[in-house]
């Protein structure tokens, strides 16, 4: 999974969050913690859209956009079962402008593009030719990807 592999290259853990966020609200948000990201994502929507939210929300950290900051006594009413001194330490940034946004989603397209295209490159194992290994070792070896 993409997350695994991102937690690696970070050296951070990333934990994804199912959470069923008011419906007037954002769909996805992330908070990052001095050692790990936490994704809460809509629970209450659909799988491809969970999956969107928690590849935009990957697209803020990979373009290290930092994590969102707001009122506290909001994180508490909205996630009662997180710790306020937890929110209080990982809230650090001043909240995302369209640019930022866009660039989010941006990254999103592109990673979700990139995964459906390698699930579509599928090489057949019967070609045994160096050019078809090649091959093959390029585009079917996307572990870690969605």
């Amino acid at each position: 999974m993409l997350t695994t592999r991102l937690a690696q290259r970070q050296e951070r853990d990333i934990k994804l969050v199912p959470y069923p966020l008011p419906a007037a609200g954002a769909f996805g948000l992330w908070i990052g913690t001095a050692d790990t990201d936490f994704i809460l994502y809509q629970r209450d929507t659909t799988p491809a859209h969970q999956e969107h939210i928690i590849l935009h929300e990957i697209g803020h950290i990979v373009s290290g956009h930092g994590s969102v900051e707001s009122d506290e006594s909001v994180w508490s009413e909205l996630f009662p079962d997180i710790p306020p001194e937890l929110i209080r330490r990982a809230l650090r940034r001043e909240g995302y402008g369209p640019g930022y946004e866009r660039e989010a989603e941006m990254v999103a397209t592109v990673i979700k593009e990139w995964a459906t295209l390698l699930e579509t490159l599928k090489f057949p194992s019967k070609q045994k030719t160096d050019a078809a290994q090649r091959l093959r070792g390029a585009f079917d070896d996307h572990q870690g990807w969605l």
